[in-house]
């Protein structure tokens, strides 16, 4: 149900053209957005009077030479109010998303720019309305702070990229001209008060790093990959751009441009909470989604097929795979995947002589688990119409499509190609070797999670990521949208003890630290990433884990700071889970448990064990009774966490 009205403010605005100057707030007033038009466009946004984002000009350069937004003038101005109820195919964190916002157009010649207030935060874009072929040359995207506030800045070497960063406390004034990171990025503005920047509706366009100014030092501007030339193949999976245009992008006719999105929270938990980046993102495009199924997945290359206790020799083979089937059919997993050595990397089409695809799907079925095959893109796209035939003929459910390291123009479009054309077929995606999410998921809800983290594989060759870089991501990288973390390590060390070991990885920090994900990270499409074999031996663990859903009803942050702990309760069904984890530092949180209706709950919880300091896999098990007055302690080791189940009696 959507509601949209005009304003009478459209009224004051018509009124007043000649002072050149609008605003906009949001629903109840407490986000303002003032937009200056004159021999350039400024916008400042402003939370309860306060200033955020101090003036900031923006403007975009067409190749017939003229800039929007250098000594335009305004034709009409036009504000309207929506307010309407998402109902998202995927649900994340709600089943139903509130969409409440406040929409002042400028109408310009040949082009609008658009401003939307939030009571969360504010957003802008840019409208075409030119026809025809035509180049942006470039687009100025400035974000102004009034002071020297402290960034977690996610920074880049090159945009040939993951996306995978650690996050450094730096100061503004610290990110000069010569420094750059991907978005999103958040800053402290003091008072509680956090900014997190971001983009959404990033369709046929590059996506947006963000790096110093060298005229505000307090100010971070756009940076954007050139339309790609040339590139240079270095393997199977790498096709490095050598060659740029002098131009970001090739458009033909009107079209919208990319929303650049404010995130403004009073608290850290709205960070959490936030659904803006979903709401800002394109409407849906594919008709029929009854076939879309989230669910959790037995994943076999975090643990390097090591399975053990058989009489058959472990790794690529189908009699491997078909224990990751019996594995996840006895613990209700929707999914397993093949990930890389089931087909020959030369050719899409040739699956490895150990391998017999159509075999593991019909016994998977057998078993009610689906089977998804992890692709390099390059692969994928020499092959396109006949590889994704073919998974669609054998039963395939979906693919993990891996290694595009880009956000260019041409590789922005071939994600979404990939949604259209999986979608024909009913397939999922998941985007690996990713940048994040930036709405692409609401218009194709098949693509079901991204990675764009620097997540537990990385455990395999490096000591990240520790538990503070785990409580700083739900507040950075979360906010974008699905995050493929791929949790569930059962062989865990305290800071001391951890070690590299590529075949039989561990992770940092305590076992209830891993549980603690699988409430904390949000992903449809949620990977168990440790092996069978390990789990059979943790049947205490797979009790939660195997009950744990992939996708919310609703969801309650209890407690929140970056980069310190973070506590979550979510709602499916008629239950509750709740998570929580700390960084290196032992924690006490003390949480309410107010969100519960009326009646008595019985609460079954897995906790770090008393021992957990020193041996990282030791918890323990308690069964309490809960009430919506009850308030219970939730004690953490360093590097801990703690999960647990509430049903109603």
């Amino acid at each position: 149900m959507k509601k949209i009205t005009s304003l009478l403010l459209f009224v004051f605005i018509i009124f007043s053209l000649n002072a050149k100057e609008y605003t906009v707030k949001s629903p109840s007033g407490k986000i303002q957005i003032k937009v200056s038009v004159n021999e350039t466009i400024n916008y400042s946004v402003s939370l309860n009077g306060n200033k955020i984002i101090a003036p900031s000009t923006i403007s975009l350069k067409i190749s017939d030479g003229i800039i929007w937004g250098k000594k335009a003038k305004v034709k009409k101005a036009k504000t309207i109010s929506v307010s309407e109820d998402i109902i998202p195919v995927v649900q994340r964190k709600y089943s139903k998303i509130e969409n409440d916002y406040n929409q002042l157009t400028l109408s310009f010649k040949g082009y609008l720019l658009q401003f939307r207030a939030y009571d969360e935060g504010a957003a802008y874009r840019w409208v075409s309305e030119k026809k025809g072929k035509y180049n942006v040359v470039s687009e100025q995207a400035t974000f102004v702070f009034p002071t020297d506030h402290k960034i977690w800045f996610p920074e880049e070497e090159s945009m040939f990229t993951h996306q995978e960063r650690e996050y450094l406390n730096e100061k503004l004034s610290a990110i000069t001209a010569n420094r750059f990171g991907s978005t999103g990025m958040l800053i402290d503005c003091g008072n509680n008060i956090k900014t997190y920047i971001s983009e959404s509706d990033l369709m046929d366009y590059p996506g947006m790093y963000l790096k110093g100014s060298t005229e505000n030092k307090y100010a971070l501007v756009g940076k954007y990959p050139g339309v790609v030339l040339e590139t240079k193949q270095l393997n199977d999976r790498r096709v490095k751009p050598t060659k740029y245009a002098d131009y970001i992008a090739e458009c033909n006719g009107p079209r919208n441009f990319p929303w650049r999105a404010m995130l403004i929270s009073e608290n850290d938990a709205d960070l959490i909470q936030s659904e803006l980046i979903y709401k800002l993102g394109p409407d849906q495009k594919i008709k029929n989604t009854d076939w879309i199924k989230p669910g959790k997945v037995a994943w076999d290359w975090w643990n390097a097929n090591n399975i053990y206790g058989v009489d058959f020799e472990a790794g690529i083979n189908n009699n491997t795979y078909k224990y990751y089937i019996d594995f996840a059919s006895k613990y209700g997993l929707e999914y397993i995947i093949l990930d890389e050595g089931w087909y020959v990397l030369e050719d899409i089409m040739k699956e490895e002589k150990d391998i017999d695809i159509q075999e593991l799907v019909d016994y998977g079925k057998s078993k009610n688990v689906d089977i998804i095959l992890w692709v390099v893109w390059k692969a994928v796209d020499d092959k396109l119409t006949e590889s994704l035939d073919q998974f669609k003929k054998w039963g395939v459910k979906g693919i993990k499509m891996d290694f595009m390291q880009r956000d260019d123009q041409w590789m922005v479009n071939f994600y979404e190609k990939i949604a259209a054309e999986c979608a024909k077929r009913e397939l999922l995606v998941d985007f690996h070797g990713a940048y994040k999410p930036s709405g692409l998921n609401r218009a194709y809800p098949n693509v079901i999670s991204f990675e764009g983290v620097k997540g537990l594989e990385n455990a395999k060759w490096s000591d990240m990521p520790d538990p503070e870089h785990n409580v700083t991501i739900p507040f950075i990288r979360m906010v974008a949208g699905p995050m493929d973390f791929t949790p569930g390590a059962m062989i865990n060390a305290t800071k001391k003890n951890f070690r590299i070991v590529f075949t039989e990885p561990m992770s940092p920090g305590t076992r209830c630290h891993q549980l603690g994900m699988y409430v904390v990270y949000e992903s449809p499409l949620q990977m168990l990433a440790d092996n069978p074999s390990n789990y059979y031996r943790e049947p205490e663990c797979m009790e939660f884990l195997s009950a744990v859903p992939s996708v919310w009803d609703d969801t309650q942050v209890l407690a929140a700071k970056v980069s310190d702990y973070v506590a979550i309760a979510r709602r499916s069904g008629n239950t509750w889970y709740i998570g929580a984890m700390t960084d290196w530092n032992p924690r006490t949180l003390e949480l309410n448990l107010d969100f519960l209706d009326s009646g008595n709950y019985t609460m079954q919880v897995w906790k770090d064990g008393i021992n957990a300091d020193k041996h990282a896999a030791d918890f323990a098990q308690e069964k309490l009774q809960v009430n919506s007055e009850s308030k219970i302690n939730v004690k953490m080791a360093p590097g801990g966490g703690w999960v647990a189940i509430i049903k109603k009696i």
